[in-house]
């Protein structure tokens, strides 16, 4: 099964995850675990008025294929402070495979994510919506839409 999300969507469930953070506390700053977390972190940004925004660039994914998690590029400052005061953002938490390696390496940052699955969970302290496991989510940077000519230019 596949699950198709909207930008209007990510925007909206992006600000309900930004409401539920702001009841927790204040941030040093936001970690987004790329490419997934690049734009909730750049909304949570803008509604937390949070100006320090770092990557953990970490690679897992071959298009559909899951792969070996490498880590590209680590968030120095926050991994310095392992994490205390920040946010790990991204946009899914699937297995957990990926925000386990992220959690080794931000150990007491907080980890919020929009959607999640069961398997991933666990791995996360806040986040808006389940998803079930057996779902693909393709979110609107991961998909492209196409030009379709209308019906009354087709032939019958």
């Amino acid at each position: 099964m596949d699950k198709f999300v909207t930008w209007p969507e990510v925007h909206q469930d992006t600000k309900e995850l930004v409401r539920r953070l702001l009841e927790i506390g204040s941030w040093k700053g936001i970690v987004a675990v790329t490419r997934g977390g690049l734009v909730p972190a750049t909304i949570l940004a803008r509604e937390m008025e949070i100006r320090f925004v770092d990557t953990l660039c970490i690679a897992a994914y071959d298009e559909n294929r899951m792969g070996s998690i490498e880590v590209i590029k680590i968030p120095e400052l926050a991994a310095a402070e392992k994490g205390d005061g920040w946010l790990l953002i991204d946009d899914l938490v699937d297995t957990g495979r990926t925000m386990k390696r992220a959690r080794e390496l931000l150990p007491k940052s907080h980890v919020a994510t929009v959607y999640a699955k069961p398997m991933g969970k666990p791995c996360v302290e806040t986040f808006v919506h389940e998803v079930p496991q057996d779902v693909w989510v393709f979110f609107p940077w991961d998909t492209e839409p196409q030009y379709i000519a209308p019906l009354a230019h087709s032939s019958p």
